[in-house]
C-alpha cells in the first residue's frame, strides 16, 4: 500500500492506493490561513502535522489492514513557503506562505543582482522563499539569527515523518537559491540572499528515497515493516506526475482558482523575461515550465459575488456551443498578473459595457478574458521553445462546456478531458512513493489518465477570437499608462 499526502494552502488531502495504483480510500483535513496584516499570509506548521495525523487516523479506522501494509509515502506541497526552525528543530515563527506579498521590495532588489535570473532561471517574485528571508533579516533580526534550517512546507511535514532535513529539486527550484539547471543549491544565490548552504536541507530527486518513517510513528500507525518516504515535490510538479505530464510536448491547463498552463521539458530552457516559471520536474533530468495567471475561476467567483448568483448558475446560462466573442471585454487582473506581465499593481476592468449588457454577456466576457490570459501564457511558453500539440484540461472550470470549447479555440489546441477518477497531486505523490520503493521506474508509473473526450478548436471561429485576442493584448499597456 502507498500513501500520498498533498499539503495545500487550505487543507491536506491523503490518498491510499495499492501497488497497482487502485484507490483504496481518501480523506481530507482543513486548516486556517492567518492574515495578521494586509498582504501577509501565514500558517502554523503544527496545523499541517495535526491534519496529517487526522487523515491517517481516518484511513486507519476505515482500512486498518491496508494501512498496516503501507510501504511508501509520497509528498506534494504548496511551494515557496518559509518554515524556520532552530537547532533543536523547533519552529521559530509562523510559516510565511507563497501568497504573502510583504517582501516585494526585497524581491525587486534581489532580482536586480547580477546572475540571479541566469542561475535561478526565473524572475524573483515576492512570493518566492529567498526574499522572505531578506525581509526577516531586516524586520525580525532576532529570529533570523536563530535560523538553523529553512524548510518548504511539505519538507517540514517530512521532518515530522522521518526526522530528516531533506528537500527535493522541484520544490527547491521556487526558492531562488537553487541553480535550476544544475539541480543543486547555488552558493552564489545563497550569498545574494544572505544565506548559507548549511541552512538548507539536503536534496534528493522526487522519485528517490528521503528516509524512512520514524519507528515511533510506524508503531503508532500499526505498521511492522519499513516505510520509505519519497522526495516528492512542489504541487504543480507532482500534479504533472498525477496526470502523466512528463515528456517534451506534454502539458496541462488548469482552470482553478488561479490559472496554470504547464509544459514538460527535457531540457532547461529558461527565459525569465517572459515571466514563465522554469523549474525542475519531480523526476531526474527533466524540467517543466509554466505560465501562471493569478485569478482564473476566481474571476468568475468575483462576478458571482457581485451578481448574487452562483458560479454554476452563471456558467449554466451560457450555451454549450460558442458562437463568437462577446461585445464586452474583461481584463482578468483582479489580483495583479504574473505571466507575462509580472505586475502586482495592475487591476482588472470591463470595457465595452452597454446599457443592455446582461449577466450572460458579463459571464462570457469573464471566461474570454481568462482564456486570453492563458493564451498569453501559451505565447510566453512558445517563446522558450515549448511545443504543445494538445493539453489535458483540469480544474473546476472544465465543468463548463462553453469555457472548454472557448479555451480550445483561443489556444488553438485540442483539450483532453479526463474521465472521472484520481489524477491530481495526491496520485502523483503516490506514484513517486512507488518509484522510491522500487515498484517501477518513474517513466513507467507516470501515465496519463483515461480520456473521456477531446474538445477540438472551432476552426470557423478562430479568426474572430484571434482578432479579439489581439485587441485584448493591446489593452494592457493602455490601462497601465492610464493608471500611472
Amino acid at each position: 500500500m502507498y500513501l500520498g499526502l498533498d499539503l495545500g494552502t487550505s487543507g491536506l488531502r491523503a490518498l491510499l492506493t495499492d501497488a497497482e495504483g487502485q484507490v483504496i480510500g481518501a480523506t481530507e483535513a482543513a486548516y486556517p490561513v492567518a492574515h495578521p496584516h494586509p498582504g501577509w499570509s501565514e500558517q502554523d506548521p503544527q496545523d499541517w502535522v495535526e491534519a496529517a495525523e487526522a487523515c491517517v487516523a481516518t484511513l486507519r479506522r476505515a482500512y486498518s489492514g491496508q494501512m498496516a501494509a503501507l510501504r511508501g509515502i509520497g509528498l506534494s506541497g504548496q511551494m515557496h513557503g518559509a518554515v524556520l526552525v532552530d537547532d533543536s528543530g523547533a519552529v521559530l515563527r509562523p510559516a510565511i506562505l507563497w501568497n504573502d506579498t510583504r517582501p516585494h521590495a526585497e524581491a525587486a532588489a534581489l532580482d536586480a543582482q547580477p546572475e540571479v535570473r541566469q542561475l535561478s532561471g526565473n524572475i524573483v517574485f515576492p512570493g518566492f522563499t529567498a526574499p522572505k528571508l531578506l525581509w526577516l533579516e531586516r524586520h525580525e533580526p532576532e529570529i533570523f539569527a536563530k535560523v538553523h534550517k529553512v524548510l518548504l512546507p511539505k519538507d517540514y511535514l517530512r521532518y515530522w515523518l522521518t526526522g530528516n532535513y531533506v528537500g527535493d529539486m522541484s520544490d527547491a527550484a521556487g526558492t531562488t537559491w537553487l541553480d535550476v539547471g544544475a539541480r543543486d543549491w547555488s552558493d552564489s544565490l545563497l550569498a545574494a540572499g544572505h544565506m548559507r548552504r548549511e541552512q538548507m536541507p539536503d536534496l534528493v530527486e522526487g522519485s528517490a528515497s528521503s528516509g524512512n518513517l520514524r519507528p515511533a510513528l510506524a508503531q503508532d500507525w500499526g505498521i511492522a515493516g519499513s516505510v520509505v518516504v519519497a522526495g516528492g515535490g512542489g504541487d504543480n510538479a507532482v500534479a504533472a506526475c498525477g496526470v502523466g505530464c512528463l515528456r517534451e510536448g506534454e502539458g496541462f491547463v488548469s482552470l482553478g482558482t488561479s490559472g496554470v498552463l504547464l509544459a514538460a521539458r527535457d531540457r532547461f530552457a529558461p527565459m525569465p523575461e517572459t515571466a514563465v516559471h522554469s523549474f525542475c520536474h519531480a523526476v531526474p533530468a527533466r524540467w517543466y515550465q509554466m505560465g501562471v495567471m493569478l485569478a482564473a475561476t476566481d474571476c468568475l467567483n468575483w462576478l458571482s459575488a457581485r451578481l448574487g448568483q452562483t458560479p454554476a448558475t452563471l456558467a449554466g446560462a451560457l450555451p454549450d456551443v460558442i458562437s463568437g466573442p462577446s461585445e464586452v471585454t474583461f481584463l482578468p487582473y483582479l489580483s495583479g498578473e504574473r505571466t507575462p506581465h509580472n505586475d502586482s499593481a495592475v487591476r482588472g476592468a470591463f470595457l465595452g459595457l452597454d446599457i443592455a449588457s446582461d449577466n450572460r454577456q458579463l459571464t462570457q466576457a469573464v471566461m474570454e478574458g481568462v482564456s486570453f490570459g492563458l493564451r498569453d501564457s501559451l505565447e510566453a511558453l512558445s517563446a522558450t521553445g515549448a511545443d504543445l500539440h494538445h493539453v489535458l484540461a483540469i480544474g473546476g472550470g472544465n465543468k463548463s462546456r462553453h469555457w472548454v470549447e472557448l479555451l480550445a479555440t483561443v489556444l488553438d489546441l485540442p483539450l483532453h478531458l479526463p474521465a472521472a477518477g484520481e489524477f491530481g497531486a495526491a496520485l502523483g505523490a503516490v506514484r513517486l512513493a512507488m518509484a522510491a520503493d522500487g515498484v517501477a521506474a518513474p517513466e513507467d508509473l507516470i501515465t496519463a489518465p483515461e480520456i473521456a473526450e477531446t474538445v477540438a478548436p472551432r476552426a470557423e471561429l478562430q479568426a474572430a477570437y484571434e482578432a479579439r485576442y489581439q485587441q485584448y493584448r493591446a489593452l494592457y499597456p493602455a490601462i497601465t499608462g492610464a493608471l500611472s
